[in-house]
Formats: C-alpha cells, structure tokens, sequence
C-alpha cells in the first residue's frame, strides 16, 4: 500500500494554510511517517505533478489524499478527518476529558474566562470537554465556519441539520458540499410527520403569511430540534449579537440552555462566533476558500426555508429577509429564545 498526500504551494512560495493544518493533525496522530509520499501542487503551474494530479482525480480542494492499494486500485480523500478514519481507524484521538459536571455556576465562570477569546479556542475547550457528545447545529454561512475550526482542533464532534422539508434546493445542495468537502457525517432531523400532516390538513401549506409563523416552525423546527438535542451534552451554534440587535444583543459565548434539555439534563449551550460580524465570517469565508450556499451569490444573507426567505433589500438589516411581513422583534423561530425556562424534558 502507498500513501500519498498531495500538497498546494502559492504564488508566494508557502504552503497553503489548510495544508499545513493537515500535516500537523498527521503528526498530532502519529501517522506522518506512515505518508510513502508528499506531491506539490504549485498554484498557476497547470504542469507540476500535483496540478497533474489534481486534474487526473478531479480534485479541486487541498490537500488531498491517494491511497494505491497492492492491487492497483485507488481510493481518493479530500478530508484529512475521514483519511484517518478509514486508514487508521485504530489510530485513538487526542484524550477527551472525563465526564466533567457542570453547572450553571461553573458555566458563568468559564462564560467570563472565554468571552473575548478567539471562536479557535472557544471550539477546542468544547470539543476537549464534550468529543461528539457536542454538536455543530449547521445551516448557514457561520456554521461552515464552526466546522472549518473544529475540524482544526482534532477532536471528534457531531453535526446535525434541521430539514423542514421547506429548504431551497440550493440548501440541499449546499449541506451536501460540506459533507463530502469534510468527510463528516451530518444528520438530518425532520418534522414529526403526524403533527406536520394535522397542520398542512387544517391550515394548508402557507398559513404563516396570515396567522404568523410561529407554529409551523414550532413544528418544522423547533420540535426536531428539541429531539436532537437530547442525545448531546452540549451544542455549538452561529448565533452573533450583530445578527439581530433587539434579540440577540446580548448573546453569551458559553451558558446554560434555559429553552431546551441534553442528555444529562442541563445542556451546554456554545455561542463562538457571538462577537463576531457578518464581514468578519466572510472574510474568513473567502481567505479560507470554504464551501458557502450559492444564494448569497444572489443576495440572499440570512437563509431559512423558501417560502420565508427574500433577499434584504440596499439598507436592510441582514435579517430583513426573513418572515418579512412579521414585526421586527418576531422575526425568531424559536431556536435560540426561551420563552418557558425547561428544567426537565417535555
């Protein structure tokens, strides 16, 4: 068996930021020596023998990965995280601390060490503290910025996707960039389908542009997000205080879930990104070269589902968009506002 990974070289002469992580995750496992071969893709020479590559396997992302087995065959990787899962599935991750008991008490400390910390380092405490029993709630443009970072740190955690059945086929499209652009798995939660039906039978399909949007994604939304989250000890969103002044001003970057319950009861919820603004995540965005829904090319900003969603017009708010006809301080689904504290699951 050969092992080769395939590296890119800028313009500049340096190796390409994600590259560079890539070997460093190698060597953190303990598997570098076990690469037979690293080729250089140099950026803007079409004929260097990773550019060649790169074209041969129909790859446009690095580093990437090609595995010749004894019997000539290939197998191509174009994620460091599922190269290792599937070579060195024996190969154990950096420790993830004990089962650590939390509190709300303990969470007001940690939320005043973390609060003007790098969203890197917020990532790397949760994932060390909660492994896959932490999971990324995916949607949009911030969280393509959570995973790029947690897949940084090395450490195993969970994705999960809300599909209210309602998203743009762009959506869809886009979740499943991210997957194979990561090698991770992402899980899908869908609508209760007996409230669903009762809903659609009585009120029809579009009921929210009347009597508010509240209780269909109340069904769509909030009732499968309120299943997922019962299998994990704590959850990293996208949320930023920018993203709606009048409801998430105030965002924490670490406390305790008043609105919803984990596995253990109390659940962790993580806020990375809370001082960050729009520019800033698409700055990262663009330096990094990550996949993002092909609406913003658009003008979308903020994207829900279909019918819910427009394009902010020049000088909205880039929240604007979504449920429209509703007054500015309705414009949540219900995700991120605790209108009840829950204390036991429901």
């Amino acid at each position: 068996m050969k092992r080769t990974m395939v590296k890119k070289r800028l313009l500049d002469g340096r190796d390409c930021e994600k590259c560079l992580h890539a070997e460093e995750l190698l060597r953190q496992r303990g598997v570098w020596e076990q690469i037979d071969q690293v080729i250089i893709a140099e950026e803007g020479n079409a004929t260097s023998e990773g550019m060649v590559l790169a074209g041969r396997y129909g790859v446009e992302v690095a580093p990437f990965f090609v595995v010749q087995s004894d019997d000539g065959s290939e197998q191509i990787y174009r994620s460091v995280l599922q190269f290792l899962r599937e070579q060195f599935p024996d190969t154990p991750s950096e420790s993830i601390r004990e089962s650590v008991v939390l509190s709300a008490e303990s969470l007001a400390v940690l939320e005043q060490a973390y609060a003007n910390r790098p969203p890197l380092e917020i990532i790397t405490w949760a994932l060390q503290t909660f492994g896959q029993e932490c999971a990324i709630a995916f949607s949009g443009a911030e969280d393509v910025v959570l995973i790029e970072m947690a897949v940084r740190t090395g450490y195993p955690f969970s994705v999960f996707c809300l599909d209210t059945g309602r998203l743009h086929p762009e959506t869809y499209q886009f979740l499943e960039r991210v997957r194979k652009h990561y090698g991770i798995d992402i899980s899908l939660m869908a609508p209760d389908t007996s409230a669903l039906q009762a809903l659609v039978k009585k009120k029809g399909l579009f009921s929210f542009y009347t009597d508010g949007h509240k209780e269909c994604c109340g069904i769509r939304k909030v009732e499968p997000l309120k299943r997922a989250l019962r299998s994990y000890r704590a959850w990293i969103t996208g949320q930023r205080r920018d993203q709606s002044p009048s409801t998430r001003g105030e965002v924490l970057v670490i406390h305790p879930d008043e609105a919803f319950v984990g596995k253990e009861g109390l659940l962790v919820k993580i806020n990375p990104l809370a001082g960050w603004t729009l520019a800033k995540v698409w700055g990262y965005i663009r330096a990094q070269e990550l996949p993002y829904n092909p609406l913003h090319d658009r003008g979308f900003v903020s994207i829900g589902c279909e019918p819910c969603t427009r394009p902010p017009r020049p000088g909205e708010h880039e929240r604007a968009g979504r449920w429209w006809w509703e007054e500015e301080t309705k414009r949540e689904c219900g995700l991120h506002i605790a209108e009840t504290p829950t204390t036991t699951a429901s």
